[in-house]
């Protein structure tokens, strides 16, 4: 007997009609009718049945901090750091850990059960290192955390931002970061990445740097981080969120850059909603997207995931901790609408991801992680159109959240009396 079945599940590769049956949190079989009994079961009614969605860049120490201590009235990037840098000062330890728990919980109801999160670690006191390690062992049974420590107020320009940053390692912050643009000059920028390579060359870590968040073209801080990762041999463990500038940068330089970035296996981490809305601030108009340029690294082999970023704080008033909200905007910003486009879009949301953060036994095979979410969608392509309710979500073969159907109930004559978007509203196609 198996500990969970989930029958009649439709599958992210196209697969149909397949029943998931788990063990002891391991998937021990997924194929079409399973004879076997199981204690629980769950019917997928040929919905959409995933694997969790994984947030590769998050800032969780300022999540849900909106309003706090005052809003940001511009909506800007730097207005936002300029508030965040008024309320790190006053903010205390029980306030991160509530609000982190809180962003936590929302988290599992959406099915995003990984997230890397970055780590302010400019205030010498570290009140946002002590936190968030604290909610990343509360969380450890139903979200995977990780975290990064990010000099936000920059590696050189912060006054005690070296020593906060090896302090923050120190402690158990396991990625190391940086803000190569956010130095005072270029070329601090580019001895920042070299310094920050090497620490995390020393001490066996990742790399995951906001670089070149920025409209200004000559912001080229990807190729140092790109050339620093063959240096000290860190390929596929590094990351480059945002890359902005990409989006301004001449086409005969990108042609140059992106084998560079090939070469060094970059992660690259997008992060839709909050590039949309904050990058072209100077434009009049033509007015620029500023979102990096997702089809040709894409194309170009590199692995992509996009993050969701910000959730009501001093960067972003608006997020629903929803993964498919990210994906969603992607497709609009990156002009990613084919078939083909949607199918890549919604691996950028997981596996993709998964890769970023190095994500052991992930997946819908045999053997993995008994971690799924069905959703109340018949195909990827629909939870993407749909943003769907997560009918349920399951950790380690456990579940761990539900949601009701989305139904709407009309009151017409002669019309039908419900209304299930993610069934009756199903695309024809060939």
């Amino acid at each position: 007997m198996f500990d969970l079945i989930i029958r009649n599940a439709n599958l992210p590769d196209g697969r149909k009609g397949i029943d998931i049956a788990v063990k002891d949190g391991k998937i021990a079989a997924i194929e079409a009718s399973i004879t076997a009994a199981a204690k629980e079961e769950i019917d997928a009614t040929n919905r959409l049945v995933s694997p969790p969605f994984v947030d590769p860049h998050f800032h969780m120490d300022a999540t849900l901090s909106l309003g706090l201590p005052r809003m940001n009235v511009s909506g800007t990037l730097l207005e936002g750091i300029a508030l965040w840098g008024e309320l790190r000062p006053i903010v205390t330890k029980e306030e991160l850990v509530d609000r982190a728990l809180r962003y936590c919980d929302l988290a599992v109801t959406q099915g995003l059960l990984f997230i890397r999160s970055h780590v302010d670690t400019s205030d010498p006191k570290l009140v946002t290192a002590e936190a968030l390690l604290e909610v990343k062992d509360r969380v450890k049974p139903y979200i995977d955390l990780q975290l990064v420590a990010f000099p936000q107020d920059g590696y050189y320009r912060a006054r005690d931002g070296v020593a906060s940053l090896e302090r923050a390692l120190d402690m158990g912050v396991d990625i190391v970061g940086g803000i190569p643009h956010f130095e005072r000059t270029m070329d601090e920028g580019r001895a920042s990445v070299e310094a920050l390579c090497r620490i995390a060359a020393d001490r066996g870590l990742p790399v995951d740097m906001h670089c070149d968040e920025t409209d200004d073209p000559l912001s080229r801080h990807i190729e140092t981080l790109a050339a620093e990762t063959v240096r000290f041999g860190l390929q596929g463990r590094v990351a480059g969120s945002h890359l902005t500038s990409m989006h301004s940068m001449d086409n005969y330089y990108v042609s140059k850059l992106i084998p560079l970035m090939a070469e060094a296996k970059i992660n690259v981490i997008p992060n839709p909603l909050i590039n949309i809305m904050l990058q072209g601030r100077h434009d009049t108009y033509p007015k620029r997207r500023g979102m990096t340029r997702v089809r040709e690294l894409m194309e170009a082999g590199l692995n992509v995931s996009f993050g969701h970023d910000c959730v009501m704080d001093p960067w972003y008033s608006m997020g629903s901790g929803d993964m498919l909200e990210v994906g969603h905007m992607a497709i609009h910003v990156a002009q990613m609408a084919g078939i083909e486009d949607k199918k890549k879009i919604f691996d950028a949301l997981t596996v993709n991801s998964a890769k970023t953060l190095g994500l052991e036994g992930y997946g819908l095979e045999k053997g993995c992680n008994a971690d799924l979410v069905v959703l109340q969608a018949i195909d990827t392509l629909e939870a993407l159109r749909l943003k769907p309710n997560r009918l349920a979500v399951v950790k380690h073969g456990k579940v761990i959240a539900r949601s009701a159907p989305r139904i709407g109930e009309i009151f017409l004559d002669g019309r039908p009396s419900k209304i299930d978007g993610g069934l009756d509203y199903v695309p024809i196609r060939n």
